[in-house]
């Protein structure tokens, strides 16, 4: 007789869960979880103060702006050991010495008009100031009205208008008022005025304030090119040495330290801030002395434990130049 077939066999046991997927792995933005985590990392890197404390008005970024910015090579934890903190509590404690809460917050005109003399026949019929001014135009040009006209035609190939010249024309472009004006007086042209004749014919360049217009660019490219070259040098070199000052970084990072050591709630626990919260830094004020800043704090620590950041300034010699060049232009 064959013996009985074995029992079945007990399944085998589930496989332990494998590790969780390294994060960034296609370099895409983070993921709510891993924010988070970011976020709950550096809460746990911040000392908690003894006392409520003034904040530092910042303007905080969020975690999704900085990425590919100076603030993801900084660590301002880790300069927490060297400051005095019980020193920042005592001095920028939101309580007054009555106890207090301090509300002192870092808180963020043609006229037309037809004159005729009669003694001499002259006829004038634009406004008597603007003839003025456009007589005293021509007297500087000393050029006739047919050979100001060859100049506007041909470009000004002989360079007999300077700049400014150029510059004083265009402001006597004849108004659609003057060309009917002059137009009334077609047949008397000898008897116009030195200014009327001058915008009659003017009037009669087919664009004249088109063909001026590009003359005036003409003549200032190269003044503005040798203008603009030593801006856009100074910011580009500017650019370079902000990017390599170990100094700058350093400063950033203590100021990072001391915003999320002051700061709470959604104020708090930054990544970065944006720069121009640089300029509030001496809107925080002691609350037990009144000559005593957020600012004057963060130069006396300088002075005592980072005095690398004392000499920031030799980092960044185009800095200055290059902070008065306006962008706009």
């Amino acid at each position: 007789m064959a013996p009985p077939p074995p029992p079945p066999m007990a399944p085998p046991p589930p496989m332990p869960p494998g590790p969780p997927p390294p994060p960034n792995m296609n370099g895409g933005p983070p993921s709510l979880i891993q924010t988070e985590q970011l976020r709950q990392a550096i809460r746990k890197c911040v000392p908690q103060p003894s006392n409520p404390l003034k904040s530092f008005n910042w303007s905080k970024l969020p975690e999704c702006k900085v990425q590919g910015t100076i603030w993801t090579d900084l660590d301002d934890s880790r300069l927490y050991k060297q400051l005095d903190l019980q020193e920042v509590d005592r001095l920028f404690s939101a309580y007054q010495k009555n106890g207090i809460m301090s509300v002192e917050g870092s808180i963020e005109d043609l006229r037309l008009m037809g004159t005729m003399g009669r003694r001499h026949k002259i006829i004038s019929v634009i406004d008597s100031r603007r003839a003025q001014n456009c007589t005293i135009l021509l007297s500087k040009l000393k050029l006739a009205n047919d050979e100001i006209t060859r100049a506007i035609m041909t470009m000004d190939s002989r360079d007999q208008f300077p700049v400014d010249m150029v510059e004083q024309m265009l402001k006597f472009t004849p108004s659609p008022e003057e060309r009917a004006l002059l137009d009334e007086h077609a047949d008397e042209i000898d008897h116009l005025a030195r200014a009327d004749r001058f915008l009659f014919e003017l009037s009669k360049i087919t664009h004249y304030e088109q063909r001026l217009r590009t003359l005036h660019y003409k003549k200032k490219f190269t003044i503005w090119l040798n203008e603009l070259r030593p801006k856009i040098l100074a910011v580009l070199e500017a650019s370079k040495e902000v990017q390599r000052s170990k100094r700058l970084k350093r400063m950033l990072e203590l100021i990072l330290a001391f915003g999320n050591y002051m700061n709470r709630g959604q104020r708090g626990n930054a990544v970065g801030f944006k720069l121009n919260s640089l300029t509030r830094i001496a809107d925080t004020k002691s609350s037990c002395n009144k000559n005593m800043t957020l600012l004057h704090f963060m130069a006396d620590t300088c002075e005592n434990k980072f005095r690398e950041c004392l000499f920031l300034e030799a980092d960044l010699p185009h800095v200055k130049d290059a902070a008065k060049v306006n962008m706009k232009e």
